[in-house]
């Protein structure tokens, strides 16, 4: 399932929530002495404050970390937390907390090496914690959202021989078990605990005051095992409407907004007044076809469809030009992407023809669910519903509720606009592609692509497993039920005189809001 989108309400508490910090200001002294010398040549000086605008969750908000849910709860966790791995660039998995790891010649055990890191309150990070947070996690009587990727550790079996060194004991072979210990939500928190009100982590930044549905404060942590970050601290505030995060930048309430639309990116993309930052490939934007059900239980259709969209179109249509082209595969630009299939085009003559030899040569008519839960989603129903009907094909747009549709679209109808946030393709395949996903939206279940993910798990030389990886998304390419158009760039808007801000990150990746590598010019 794809990140959840928050709910759209009329609130700014920004202005409110802003006069709690002095205007961000530059405190410390520059790398030359001379401020105006360090800004103009893009040294890093310390100091300052800056103020994050993000949609949030309302006064039910919490700092725990295994609750974790929307992107402002992420860039929280992310601040006062740590995890002992998390997702680079290319969503291979980076050492955090873990200094290393190492399997077993079966792939069945993982031994997780500890690097020397410190809580806020000084005490060290131990194997225990570890432990204790992952039981916490996959307790069967919560809801945290890391616990199904965390489904393959035999956490009964695991141990801790000494305080910085975890044994992992797994059900089966795992030979990308690294991207569980990046899992979104995996956070590492002290053993035994429960209550998050003044939260103590491990993070970059401490903690200082919390409002739910307000604002967060967080200072610098100076013993960080990675360095002391270069602000003093940060304020996080919410801003549900996107109009709001903008005016509260415009007006200099913030430094720095997350979650912009392509529209607001093009306005003040030449403009002088703030800085728009594109972390490209962010979001998989598609259409996702039940293969258990007509039409779509005829891997024809399923083709005809693939054919009928313009892709470029639906980009610049739905996203404003803001992403590049799909070509029916998850993660474009990440570890194990088969970029070497041919891109596919539209070719309504051929779709035409596979509609005609499946026997639907009088028309076809199929219902597409959408929804205002996403950019996009209500625009790209509707210029494919044109593309669609140059073929034939007619397509009735149904616009269900932002709030239920993820679990409405999960199981039920036949078409609906998806997306995802970033992931590796092993995962996209473990959560979403196998007989047993939990959130196998496509209703793909063949057991020869089952027994392929297997085999390639039991496989332990990269190269080899990314051959599998290869002929598993070849497949995909023929005849799956994901008709992928696009990658949306994630798009934030910052004051001029941010620094740091990461460029090649997707969201929900280690420099994604990464605020520790941030500075003021």
């Amino acid at each position: 399932m794809p990140l959840p989108i928050p709910t759209r309400r009329t609130l700014l508490t920004v202005a409110a929530a802003g006069g709690a910090l002095a205007m961000a200001g530059c405190t410390g002294p520059g790398a030359s002495g001379d401020p105006a010398d360090d800004a103009e040549r893009g040294t890093p000086r310390p100091g300052g404050t800056l103020r994050a605008a993000f949609a949030g969750g309302g006064t039910n908000e919490t700092l725990d970390p295994h609750l974790v849910n929307l992107f402002a709860d992420a860039a929280r966790a992310k601040a006062l937390f740590d995890k002992l791995a998390d997702f680079g660039s290319d969503l291979s998995a980076q050492p955090r907390l873990a200094e290393r790891w190492e399997p077993n010649e079966g792939l069945d055990v993982w031994t997780v090496t500890l690097r020397e890191a410190g809580w806020h309150d000084g005490s060290p990070v131990t194997a225990a914690d570890v432990l204790h947070s992952y039981r916490r996690i996959a307790d069967p009587d919560r809801a945290f959202r890391a616990k199904s990727s965390l489904e393959p550790i035999d956490l009964d079996a695991s141990e801790a021989p000494d305080e910085r060194t975890v044994v992992f004991r797994l059900k089966r072979p795992y030979a990308d078990f690294p991207h569980v210990l990046a899992a979104f939500g995996a956070y590492v928190v002290p053993d035994g605990a429960e209550e998050f009100d003044r939260p103590v982590g491990s993070g970059p930044f401490r903690f200082v005051s919390f409002t739910p549905g307000r604002s967060l404060t967080v200072e610098r942590f100076d013993d960080h095992w990675e360095g002391a970050p270069l602000l003093d601290g940060v304020e996080f505030l919410v801003a549900d409407e996107e109009s709001a995060r903008v005016n509260a930048l415009l007006g200099g309430q913030v430094e720095y907004a997350h979650e912009l639309n392509p529209t607001t990116a093009r306005a003040h993309q030449d403009g002088d007044q703030l800085r728009i930052v594109r972390l490209p490939n962010s979001t998989m934007q598609g259409f996702v076809l039940k293969t258990d059900r007509p039409p779509f239980d005829d891997p024809r259709v399923r083709e005809a469809f693939f054919l009928i969209a313009d892709r470029q179109e639906l980009i610049d249509g739905a996203l404003s030009g803001a992403g590049e082209i799909g070509n029916d595969l998850f993660g474009k630009g990440y570890r194990y992407y088969a970029d070497q299939l041919p891109q596919r085009t539209q070719d309504l003559d051929r779709a035409r023809r596979l509609l005609r030899e499946a026997g639907h040569g009088e028309g076809l008519t199929v219902q597409l669910d959408t929804s205002p839960v996403a950019t996009g989603f209500l625009e790209s129903a509707e210029i494919f519903k044109e593309q669609a009907a140059r073929a034939g094909v007619d397509i009735e747009v149904r616009v269900g509720s932002a709030d239920t549709y993820w679990s409405d679209t999960l199981d039920s109808g036949v078409l609906a606009c998806t997306r995802s946030g970033a992931m590796p393709i092993e995962s996209h395949i473990s959560q979403r592609l196998l007989r047993d996903s939990p959130t196998n939206a496509s209703q793909w279940r063949h057991d020869d692509f089952d027994a392929l993910y297997q085999q390639a798990q039991s496989t332990r030389d990269d190269e080899e497993r990314g051959a599998l990886y290869e002929r598993m998304q070849r497949r995909l390419h023929a005849e799956g039920g994901f008709l992928i158009w696009g990658f949306a760039d994630w798009i934030v808007g910052t004051a001029n005189r941010v620094r740091g801000v990461a460029e090649d990150a997707p969201a929900n990746t280690l420099d994604w809001a990464r605020f520790d590598r941030v500075w003021l010019a």
